[in-house]
């Protein structure tokens, strides 16, 4: 009897909601939660599972990687005007 999944169908259902977090906190630190570092291949399978697992379960806007493509920005709501400060080079809603 083999531990496998016989799909990736049947991986993404097998993660729940936890194992994804602790899936994307392991590939954010490089390590996990006992301190064990991640191999190369252990990173990678990760973060494929991750993504494939946000494809599946999640909103867009919730996904790994997402961009708001409607012209907002820094958590604005878009309606705010963003200046620059002059001293730190940093932008600050003013």
């Amino acid at each position: 009897m083999s531990d496998k999944p016989e799909s990736i169908k049947a991986l993404l259902a097998s993660i729940t909601p936890e194992i994804h977090q602790q899936l994307k906190t392991a590939v954010e630190l490089g390590h996990w939660e006992n301190g064990e570092k991640l191999t190369k291949d252990q990173k990678e399978y990760c973060m494929q599972a991750v993504i494939a697992y946000d494809n599946t379960f999640m909103r867009p806007d919730q996904r790994i990687g997402y961009l708001n493509r409607q012209g907002n920005t820094c958590g604005t709501s878009g309606n705010e005007e963003i200046k620059n400060d002059g001293k730190t080079g940093l932008k600050s809603n003013a």
